[in-house]
Order: C-alpha cells, then sequence, then structure tokens
C-alpha cells in the first residue's frame, strides 16, 4: 500500500485481496436483501447478517469499530445512517430499510450499502426516492476516472440529487477503503470549491450518497450516540458501491459479477 498526499494506492496483491473481500461483502449485501421483510425485527436481521458474514470466512468490519455494537447498520425511514439491530424494533409493510455491510476478509475490508421497501412495491414517494439514490450512485461511479479529482465525483453526485428535488446529507461521507474500513481521501456528495485529490489508477474509493425527501440536516441520537436520523423526520435512502481507479473506466467492486461503468 502507497501513499501520496491524502491517498492510498494499492498494490495488485492488495488489490486481489480488495476483490475478494468486496464480492463477499456483496453477496451477504444481497442475500440480506432477500431475507428482509415484515414482522422481522432489525435485531433479526442483524444476526442473519452475523451468519452470513461468517459463512465467507470472513469477520464483520463494522462490529467494535470505534465501539459499534452491531454486525451491519440497519436503518429505517428517517434514520439515515449507522442504526443498530434492536429486538423491539419490528419491520413493518413499506417501511425504507437501508443496510450498510462491512466485511473483513484475509485482512482486507468490503463496504456496500443498499436500500429497499420493505414487502411492498414503494409507493410514487419512495420511488422517487430510491431511484434517485441509485441514478446518483451511478452518476458519480462514471466519474470516478484516472485524470478526474473528488470534486468530479461529488458534483456528479449532487446534481442529480437536486434535479429530483430532494437534499443530499452533507456531514457524512465517502471514502477509500480497502485495507482498512476508512482510508483517505474523503468523497463528499455535494460540490466543493476545491477539485479534492486527483484520482489515480490503484486508488479504492467506497463512494456512497446518502439522500434525503426534505432538508439535508442530520442528527445523531443522543441515547445510543450512533443513529443518525434526518432532523425534519424526512424519509432517507443510502446507496454504496466501492470502485477501483483503473487507467481507463472504474471497476465496480461491489457487484454480484464485476462490472465495468459503461460510457
Amino acid at each position: 500500500m502507497g501513499r501520496q498526499t491524502n491517498v492510498v494506492i494499492h498494490t495488485p496483491a492488495e488489490i486481489a485481496g480488495i476483490r475478494r473481500a468486496a464480492a463477499a461483502t456483496a453477496e451477504v449485501r444481497d442475500r440480506l436483501a432477500q431475507f428482509v421483510q415484515p414482522g422481522l425485527t432489525t435485531a433479526d436481521v442483524d444476526r442473519q447478517a452475523e451468519k452470513l458474514i461468517r459463512q465467507t470466512g470472513g469477520s464483520s468490519a463494522f462490529l467494535g469499530y470505534h465501539g459499534f455494537p452491531g454486525q451491519i447498520c440497519i436503518s429505517i425511514n428517517q434514520e439515515v445512517i449507522h442504526g443498530i439491530g434492536r429486538p423491539e424494533r419490528v419491520i413493518m409493510p413499506g417501511d425504507v430499510v437501508s443496510m450498510d455491510v462491512g466485511v473483513r476478509l484475509d485482512g482486507y475490508v468490503g463496504d456496500t450499502a443498499l436500500t429497499l421497501c420493505a414487502g411492498t412495491s414503494p409507493g410514487p414517494q419512495v420511488d422517487r426516492l430510491l431511484q434517485a439514490t441509485r441514478e446518483a450512485l451511478a452518476a458519480g461511479v462514471e466519474k470516478a476516472r484516472a485524470g478526474n479529482y473528488i470534486n468530479h465525483v461529488s458534483t456528479a453526485v449532487e446534481a442529480v440529487v437536486k434535479r429530483y428535488g430532494f437534499s443530499v446529507v452533507r456531514d457524512f461521507v465517502g471514502h477509500g477503503c480497502g485495507c482498512e474500513l476508512h482510508e483517505p481521501p474523503e468523497v463528499p456528495n455535494f460540490a466543493r470549491r476545491r477539485r479534492g485529490e486527483k484520482l489515480v489508477p490503484g486508488m479504492v474509493l467506497a463512494i456512497e450518497p446518502m439522500v434525503n425527501c426534505g432538508s439535508h440536516r442530520v442528527e445523531v441520537d443522543r441515547q445510543d450516540k450512533w443513529t443518525v436520523r434526518t432532523v425534519d423526520g424526512s424519509l432517507s435512502a443510502h446507496y454504496e458501491h466501492m470502485v477501483l481507479i483503473t487507467r481507463n473506466r472504474a471497476e465496480i467492486l461491489t457487484c454480484p459479477k464485476t462490472k465495468i461503468v459503461s460510457e
């Protein structure tokens, strides 16, 4: 693993390990998406996540991270990120459920997230929210090319969210990932004045739009010190992919099968 100013450049051997961890994480994410249904508690989902992560041969990258008590982050409706699985929190039909999954495998880390509507087809507002967040992620990934800068990614994400009339969370951002869960550089989901770090082959980024139906403002639960919610109670969605910067187009590492972003 090499470093230049605020950037981690991974070696070919590290990239091979990161690919395996990312693929395992994507598998857990997708199997959890099939598992989630109304009537389960968020603690049930967390226990299932532990089982699925163990089946990959890895361990949760989140459990114990700065004291986080869950296997995954599971956040519902106005909860944006960092929700903790709880036995009293029952998933209801139509709940907007975001799951952020991290797996550490053989010393490497995968990190990915998705949002779904539990047990039913989403209504118009939720459908637009999920579509906007997916499109924002795709737009950011498309700009994750060697020679571009972090702000190209950030600007592309925010432009999609604004077009839908929603707000992107500003207090939490994407990041480098691979040998550690959080590596430099930060990857904001909103445009800034400075262009940020230049993208070069060997970098791995976790791009993760967090999109609110209302204001961008969020707050952290004062009791559990983890769960992040929208201040105005509006719904929120979260999608995340890890991408490898190559000499051409970004390679999405957290797909069921590795995909290359189209032109």
